[in-house]
């Protein structure tokens, strides 16, 4: 058993640390995408704001307004989708300066605030590699060794629980043949 488990704790505290020397490059991937879509949106936005600067005071806010405050419904949902491009735009950019942080602060990011539609478009075409900096190395190499302590951890935690119910179980049986009457 103790081959089994010094062969398998190796094998984990391999994966592990090969999938915590990946996240650092789909962090990278995921931003370059996050950046791309947050030029995309500003390239929508700058006719309309070439027409706020000449209509509203540059104001694209004054005239997206103008907008939903019209009767016409086809200008009105003008409107609302400018709003909608307006919001995308802030929060694209909210997100990228949140992930202009060191790599741990950009992890808790992503998992407190997924955006799940990105993070499925980063990884239908990410390509694994390895970030070769210092920063990426001691994450890798911490994260690899928690993942490889948490296995060890239930390893043994496991082992021991069945160690505990094995030995219960052993004393209710030699409990229960002491007790038995004897024919005499």
């Amino acid at each position: 058993m103790s081959i089994l488990r010094g062969i398998l704790d190796r094998l984990v505290l391999l994966a592990a640390v090969l999938v915590a020397a990946c996240i650092p490059s789909f962090i990278t991937q995921y931003r370059q995408r996050l950046g791309g879509r947050l030029d995309q949106v500003h390239l929508d936005l700058a006719p309309f704001q070439a027409i706020a600067n000449r209509n509203f005071g540059g104001s694209l806010a004054k005239m997206i307004d103008y907008h939903l405050a019209s009767h016409d419904s086809t200008f009105h949902s003008e409107g609302a989708a400018l709003q909608s491009m307006v919001d995308a735009a802030a929060r694209l950019q909210a997100a990228m300066q949140a992930l202009n942080t060191d790599l741990v602060h950009q992890c808790l990011y992503l998992a407190r605030h997924p955006d799940h539609e990105l993070m499925r478009a980063t990884w239908s075409i990410y390509q694994p590699g390895f970030t070769l900096t210092l920063q990426g190395a001691v994450f890798t190499l911490v994260l690899g060794l928690i993942v490889w302590l948490l296995f060890l951890g239930s390893w043994h935690g496991t082992a021991a629980v069945v160690r505990a119910s094995g030995r219960a179980a052993r004393r209710r049986h030699v409990h229960h043949r002491g007790s038995a009457p004897r024919a005499g």
